[in-house]
């Protein structure tokens, strides 16, 4: 809107000043010294026309600045447009342009400039005597002026690119910025992916090949192990479908109304994620030594319990059958340790188990960005063991 103001604004004044500079020289109708001629009448068209072009300074400054100086130069008319478009032309380029433009524009305004001083013998330059016609003092004076009219717009011009400028840097900064926040979110989504679902589906395939081979009472169990473990990985993949979906996490808008987040898991679920693993069939040690276990934060507490998760499902995919020890042991001040050590299996499945490989590499970045570290990898005892870190601070 203000940029609309300015620009009437402008066409306004540069209109007006067009026709007074025409009437002092008696180029209009209503003056006693009109001397209509076909030049005078080009003269002034050409100035309203210039006038006019104000409109697009912004859109093609370049061709305005050229629009006009005609008049200045050519027609003995003032160079308000042309220092207008001037201010336009040096928001927009930096180059030789700017300058050649900043060079005739500033020609055009001294030449205006003397052909208004010296129409008396007394010269004026805004209304102050300065001299007699073309006298040094008349020519100095004239000039000086000129560079002041002309370094303002410039001035002016500069200061408003470089604005521009700055605000075209700041939005792209923020598209980077949540670009940036779009792809965390992404890999937030795929991790939980990761252990939520591959934990639960590892049971699931664990519990179907039980069901194939075995005949009797336990096959019952197993098969409502199978049941339960299937519902809850499609109660996991229905929330995390709502995710990609609706693009505001759990906590999206539903049919029924807001989802809320579920809750994260805590170290106080770690033994009932032992206890399915071992009604799986897995063999497990566990060995769990907390100080004050119910203030742990709800991250240190979530982290610990997927590394425990991401553990044993690699268990059950790569060594099935292997007993697993499972150690958590820690407190304020102190950190937590958690540790899982499983022997390596004496030979390599011909079927390998699907997978990307990226569910340590999901462990890395949840330890990472508690400020904690984290190996994993086979060791001399032919074990393969994951050790953690991670801080936790004093209340």
């Amino acid at each position: 809107m203000l940029g609309v103001v300015l620009t009437v604004v402008a066409v306004a004044a540069c209109v007006i000043s067009s026709i007074f500079v025409f009437s002092t020289h008696g180029y209009l109708p209503a003056t006693r010294s009109f001397d209509p001629t076909w030049w005078s009448a080009l003269g002034f068209f050409t100035g309203i026309a210039a006038a006019v072009m104000l409109c697009w300074r912004h859109k093609w400054p370049e061709l305005v600045v050229a629009i006009a100086l005609v008049p200045p130069l050519c027609f003995r008319s003032d160079a308000l447009a042309a220092l207008i478009a001037l201010a336009a032309l040096a928001a927009r380029r930096r180059d030789r342009l700017l300058w050649t433009g900043s060079v005739l524009v500033y020609l055009a305004t001294a030449w205006a400039l003397f052909g208004d001083a010296n129409r008396h013998p007394d010269v004026t330059v805004a209304g102050q005597i300065v001299g007699k016609q073309f006298s040094a003092v008349q020519v100095m004076g004239t000039l000086t002026v000129a560079v002041v009219m002309t370094a303002v717009p410039l001035t002016v011009g500069v200061v408003r690119g470089m604005q521009d400028k700055l605000a075209v840097r700041e939005a792209k900064e923020e598209e980077l910025r949540a670009e940036m926040t779009r792809r965390a979110e992404r890999t937030r989504i795929a991790r939980e992916m990761h252990d939520v679902l591959g934990h639960r589906l590892s049971l699931l395939s664990l519990q179907a090949g039980a069901l194939e081979v075995t005949k009797g009472p336990a096959t019952s169990e197993a098969a409502k192990t199978v049941r339960t473990t299937a519902r809850q990985s499609l109660e996991d993949l229905r929330q995390v479908i709502g995710v990609l979906r609706d693009g505001q996490g759990f906590a999206g808008n539903g049919e029924n109304g807001p989802h809320p987040e579920p809750p994260q898991p805590t170290l106080a679920d770690i033994p009932e994620l032992v206890a399915n693993a071992r009604r799986a069939g897995l063999g497990v040690n566990v060995t769990i030594l907390l100080d004050d276990a119910g203030g742990a934060p709800a991250l240190l507490g979530s982290t610990a319990y997927r590394i425990v998760q991401e553990a044993m499902t690699n268990i059950l995919k790569h060594a099935p059958g292997a007993a697993a020890e499972v150690s958590v042991r820690g407190g304020p001040g102190n950190g937590l340790v958690v540790e899982v050590v499983n022997p390596l299996p004496a030979t390599v499945t011909a079927g390998k188990p699907p997978g990307a490989g990226t569910g340590l590499t999901g462990i890395g970045e949840r330890v990472g960005l508690i400020g904690g570290n984290v190996s994993a990898g086979p060791t001399e005892e032919r074990t393969f063991a994951v050790r953690a870190w991670l801080p936790w601070g004093h209340h």
